[in-house]
């Protein structure tokens, strides 16, 4: 009996010593976790990396049978591991209420969110009715972001039309002549006037515009800020296409990395339809990181491999280079 009790206080002594272990050790993790958390913020903010979504142009094939619907591209997005889904508005078939309530649903059960949208409007036109017409079609594209939930969306300034096909247009490096009597002098301040206009809806409806570095007058940097510069407001920013500078792209994206809300990211796997960059996506994470750039990354697949192994490739790529 006397053996048995002398068994069962040492058990118990062997217990308390291990469970008070557990609670030191415990301790010490959570003490070096804090710590951890604690040098994170630190460094600017403990959330790691950026996150990644993939654009449902990447799934639009450029004149191909296959134009996937849009919920289709929002079920590949979370099966391949994206973090948000950009929309391209012109991919949109339909625009009911339903439709659109259907899309926020899929998005939500997938655990991804809407995180952008492009749309499409053009300004640089003499004639006034045009431009009305196409600030009337962006105040339709700000309160379908509304209703979606979605935070930006894409705009341009649009483009002279001179040239007849985007083909063409890509075989000239994006170059257009203006309108015989016009020069691009003329059209800053029609594209200009018309963000004005529109300003004061993007700012009720809380949903940033984010002019893009794309072709007509946002063909360069310079030509980007100053219309952005001219507005002056935080509800008309900066959408940076890693994609659309065709020379010399990483001193022309760090120029409007300042003012960005919002990246796409252009991969060519397969070679470009119009063109291939070879971008080092390793200096323009590093880029972005030096004016600390927290937003989305959007995924802009534009190459002719099969879109089933080229997406997934690209993904690993931008989780690589954007992952701190």
């Amino acid at each position: 009996m006397l053996e048995q009790r002398r068994s069962f206080l040492a058990a118990s002594a062997a217990l308390a010593a291990g469970a008070f272990s557990a609670r030191m050790s415990g301790r010490d993790s959570a003490r070096k976790q804090a710590k951890s958390r604690s040098s994170d913020a630190a460094r600017g903010g403990a959330r790691p990396g950026n996150p990644i979504g993939v654009s449902t142009y990447s799934f639009w094939r450029f004149g191909e049978a296959e134009h996937l619907p849009i919920d289709r591209c929002i079920d590949y997005a979370a099966q391949w591991g994206f973090d948000a889904v950009e929309v391209l508005e012109v991919q949109m078939l339909r625009k009911d209420k339903p439709y659109l309530n259907e899309l926020k649903r899929r998005a939500f059960v997938n655990g991804m969110c809407l995180c952008g949208m492009s749309t499409h409007q053009g300004f640089v036109s003499p004639d006034v009715e045009k431009r009305k017409a196409n600030i009337n079609r962006t105040i339709d594209s700000l309160e379908l972001a509304y209703e979606l939930g979605i935070p930006t969306i894409r705009v341009n300034t649009g483009r002279w039309g001179t040239t007849a096909s985007f083909d063409d247009l890509m075989a000239n490096r994006g170059i257009e002549p203006p309108l015989p009597g016009y020069a691009d002098e003329d059209a800053f301040p029609w594209v200009i006037d018309c963000f004005e206009r529109i300003v004061p809806l993007a700012e009720r409806l809380g949903v940033v515009m984010g002019l893009e570095n794309h072709w007509g007058l946002g063909l360069t940097p310079e030509g980007v800020l100053r219309i952005v510069d001219a507005i002056n407001s935080p509800w008309l920013q900066v959408t940076l296409d890693t994609g659309n500078f065709l020379e010399d792209p990483y001193d022309r994206l760090e120029m409007l990395a300042p003012k960005a809300v919002f990246v796409q990211a252009k991969t060519y796997y397969g070679g470009g339809k119009w063109y291939t960059l070879d971008l080092d996506y390793p200096r323009i994470a590093e880029l972005l990181r030096r004016h600390k750039y927290r937003g989305y990354i959007s995924l802009e697949f534009e190459g002719k491999e099969d879109y089933h192994t080229a997406i997934p490739r690209s993904l690993a790529l931008l989780r690589k280079v954007f992952s701190r």
